[in-house]
């Protein structure tokens, strides 16, 4: 009976260290529009990580893809701002996806 406790108590410690390191490296990204028709985007990872290299995409409402690119050395990624409804896609990898809609970035 005491080891049925024990182990239990080990598999409960053992998922909260699971799931708290999930969500510490949570993908963060931010996107403003520029006063020269550009928008930036910024990102990181809530553990403090730096989202260099992350891959960027702009796509239109049909998945197209406008824009291409990676976050540079400081976690930023910079593109004229397309004149059609558009995404921002984040992509860092499986469940490290973040989606930015082109109406919700503002100055």
């Amino acid at each position: 009976m005491r080891r049925n406790i024990f182990a239990g108590l080990f598999a409960v410690l053992f998922s909260c260290v699971i799931v708290s390191a999930a969500f510490a490296h949570t993908p963060m990204c931010y996107c403003y529009l520029n006063d020269d028709g550009t928008v930036t985007c910024e990102g990181g990872f809530s553990d403090g990580s730096s989202a260099s290299g992350v891959s960027m995409t702009v796509k239109d409402e049909g998945g197209n893809v406008l824009v291409k690119g990676k976050m540079d050395e400081l976690s930023e990624f910079n593109f004229e701002k397309p004149d059609v409804s558009f995404i921002v896609v984040f992509d860092a990898g499986p469940g490290h996806v973040v989606q930015i809609k082109g109406e919700d970035i503002k100055d």
